[in-house]
């Protein structure tokens, strides 16, 4: 449960709970009420969480997979035994309504499970043949992984335990050491974690959970015993991280304006309905605050009115309101200040002569489900994340001219191609510009096992647990000579 008692929440330090010399508070962005005081790490603190990842390194490099495995699915219990306290929380924190949160807590039981199998399974070593000519005969070359080195995770606010899980799973799947730094605004739901990886028999060293304010972040990507990065946030700061450190691996999951388009062929009434109902959802889902939320619809001129209308009805029946009620869908931005933003980027597309189809009103950090139609080139919204609940409309004519529009941006994390036909969704594959492409569905479809990333400016590296470990670790050859094979 949220805590509002005296004591503040502590951070762990080293696997072992630690308070510091000062806190802050987390209060919820839909009636400013406080959520909890958490405690900050002292410069030392954080210096003996580093110093201590890197002294455990070969030992847990060395720990055995089931004990790795068994840690994770140890997780994988306290998240499922305790779904209904840790989505309150992140209800609480966030501002995201119930129904969502559950659903976040769902999906990072399956992080902890998803890397609990892989531990058992990874590198297991491949072996290759190296008489294919004369000057390899007799012998073979092994590969195997090994670990890059100590992880810096940083999360971020939107998904504040999901992510979170999707840095510190991999890891310990793959004997690595990290430590996590949670997002400011919403810190609770990731100290959770902590609190069930200190039940477990990892060594001690193995990961730490330190709520450090972004100003102090620069000191821990700078250090150089942290080899390894694995930022979620924005581009504007993921790339001035990539820029500070280029001698570091670092994985970056940034930013999308992800487009959903809706081709001549899917333009039944059902079809027309699934689409519509989908690109409302999941333009508003998390209060828009999703990198791969629907931001922009390219529909076909032949089907383009009769979705607009479905479309601008669904988003109006959207329910917004108390994230705590379970039939909200729609709660607040993470504050007022990220509301605001969202309300000055649509009044300067309406200004520039965008058509406001629904929405465009803002109560404190609420801000209302918002489409608009004919936003020009120059506005920022047509250019930028909104990260809010914000759809725009596009008419074009033909298959090249919806593709060209999905590329026509400086992201490229996912896309969603509503259409029937097989080569058609093959052409989407090698066309379009991104890390990934749904088929009949929206750009905001994620399995936590399947790879995840951008291309662009929406990053560099893959995350989704399997795909996470091979980023936190190296390939090692290993030549054995003198062998009859």
């Amino acid at each position: 449960m949220p805590n509002t008692a005296a004591a503040p929440t502590a951070f762990w330090l080293a696997g072992r709970e630690a308070t510091g010399e000062t806190t802050f508070d987390v209060t919820s962005p839909w009636d400013g009420r406080l959520v909890g005081t958490v405690s900050v790490p002292t410069e030392a603190q954080v210096e003996e969480a580093v110093a201590a990842s890197v002294a455990v390194q070969d030992e847990l490099a060395v720990t055995p997979a089931h004990v790795r495995a068994a840690a994770l699915d140890h997780v994988v219990r306290g998240l499922v035994e305790r779904t209904e306290e840790i989505a309150q929380l992140i209800s609480a924190e966030n501002g995201k309504p119930i129904k969502w949160a559950r659903g976040e807590v769902g999906r990072a039981v399956s992080v902890f499970r998803f890397a609990a199998e892989e531990a058992r399974r990874f590198n297991g070593g491949e072996a290759q043949r190296l008489d294919t000519d004369a000057g390899g005969a007799g012998r073979l070359a092994l590969t195997r992984r090994f670990p890059r080195g100590t992880v810096l995770g940083i999360a971020p606010f939107n998904f504040p335990l999901n992510l979170c899980a999707h840095k510190i799973a991999p890891a310990i799947a793959a004997g690595v050491p990290i430590i996590l730094k949670p997002a400011p605004a919403t810190p609770l739901s990731g100290l959770i974690i902590g609190e069930l990886l200190a039940g477990t028999d990892l060594p001690a060293g193995s990961w730490s959970i330190l709520p450090v304010p972004n100003d102090r972040m620069e000191a821990l990507v700078q250090d150089e015993r942290l080899p390894v990065i694995s930022f979620t946030g924005s581009d504007t700061v993921g790339y001035a991280i990539l820029d500070s450190v280029p001698r570091k691996h670092c994985t970056l999951e940034l930013g999308g304006n992800g487009a959903a388009v809706v081709l001549p062929d899917w333009s039944s009434e059902e079809d027309l309905d699934w689409a519509a109902q989908r690109i409302a959802t999941f333009s508003n889902y998390q209060g828009g605050q999703s990198c791969i939320s629907v931001q922009r619809v390219i529909a076909d001129a032949s089907v383009y009115d009769r979705l607009v209308a479905k479309v601008v009805e669904r988003v109006e029946a959207q329910v917004t309101g108390d994230p705590t009620d379970p039939e909200t869908e729609v709660g607040p931005l993470v504050s007022e200040a990220a509301a605001l933003r969202v309300e000055s980027w649509v009044n300067d597309a309406v200004e520039r002569g965008a058509k406001l189809l629904t929405g465009g009103k803002r109560d404190g950090a609420s801000y209302a489900p918002t489409v608009l139609e004919d936003v020009p080139a120059g506005a920022t919204l047509a250019t930028e994340e909104v990260f809010g609940p914000v759809l725009t409309l596009k008419k074009v004519d033909g298959v090249d001219a919806a593709f060209a529009a999905v590329n026509d941006s400086k992201f490229g994390l996912q896309a969603g191609v509503f259409t029937h036909d097989a080569r058609t969704a093959f052409r989407a594959h090698r066309a379009l510009e991104v890390g990934g492409v749904v088929i009949g569905d929206v750009p905001s479809y994620r399995a936590d096992q399947m790879p995840y990333g951008g291309v662009k400016q929406s990053g560099v590296g893959r995350e989704g647990v399997r795909y996470a470990m091979d980023d936190y670790t190296y390939e090692r050859v290993l030549v054995l000579t003198g062998l009859d094979l």
